[in-house]
């Protein structure tokens, strides 16, 4: 390999640069500069490859050093953030916590990478690591915003909840079979500029609250899947076992 596309490649070491960011922030005792460098990150995250796609500048190259740049940003940073904000008070539990959030993000991230032309790319499977540090950046902002009680009990849970989505099975959207370019009524537009309106004025708040909106969505629909999936099996086994009645008492 003599050749690497520099444009992509570069917003990808800026992803990278703010989860480093974050962790030195972190040490530092600034949560907050932490999370925030966290959600910058997920920006570069989300522009390296639209514009490698656009620019026709995809590579093997440019994927494996995504993973790498995304363990960094939204692996070790929001493990380290969570430990240093709230979890250090619970000893081996803390860090033993936040190394499991670690190591299930590692697993995601390798798992995409092997399944991903196979996936249907309506959804994703299992929670993706960018979200999931989303979630943990715009929790410490939220938290500190509102001043919630019992931090520590809750960034536990957070913790391992994440963690479990993260290698679970549960389909999430991903929104990439939308057609951005597709129309839709005027009530559609306001929609959006009142939701961009909420999020300017309290991002602090709403940040948090739409993902958590879209990963309890996500949860909600699943477990709905679920028994659909259920009741479908349990009517065609009954309907099979009605026609097997049937024809044996035609054949009697």
């Amino acid at each position: 390999m003599r050749k690497i596309y520099i444009v992509p490649n570069f917003v990808t070491t800026a992803n990278m640069f703010c989860g480093y960011y974050s962790i030195v922030a972190s040490i530092h005792g600034q949560f907050q500069e932490a999370a925030w460098a966290i959600m910058a990150a997920s920006i570069f995250d989300m522009l390296d490859g639209r514009i490698a796609r656009l620019a026709k500048a995809t590579s093997q190259f440019g994927v494996e050093y995504d993973s790498l740049s995304d363990l960094i940003s939204f692996g070790v940073a929001p493990a380290i953030l969570l430990y240093q904000w709230a979890l250090e008070p619970y000893g081996r539990l803390g860090w033993l916590a936040t190394f499991l959030f670690v190591a299930c993000g590692a697993l995601r991230l390798a798992r995409f990478n092997v399944t991903t032309a196979s996936q249907p790319k309506g959804y994703f499977q299992g929670l993706p690591i960018p979200m999931a540090a989303g979630v943990v950046a715009t929790f410490i902002v939220f938290s500190q915003a509102i001043a919630i009680g019992a931090q520590q009990n809750v960034a536990l849970i957070l913790t391992f909840g994440l963690a479990s989505l993260m290698i679970s099975t549960i389909p999430f959207p991903s929104f990439k079979e939308l057609n951005w370019r597709s129309r839709a009524s005027f009530g559609y537009l306001m929609v959006g500029v009142l939701a961009m309106i909420l999020v300017a004025v309290k991002p602090e708040v709403t940040l948090f609250l739409v993902l958590v909106t879209y990963v309890g969505l996500s949860l909600v629909w699943s477990v709905i899947r679920g028994f659909s999936s259920a009741t479908q099996r349990t009517q065609r086994s009954t309907h099979h076992a009605e026609s097997d009645v049937s024809n044996s008492q035609k054949r009697s």
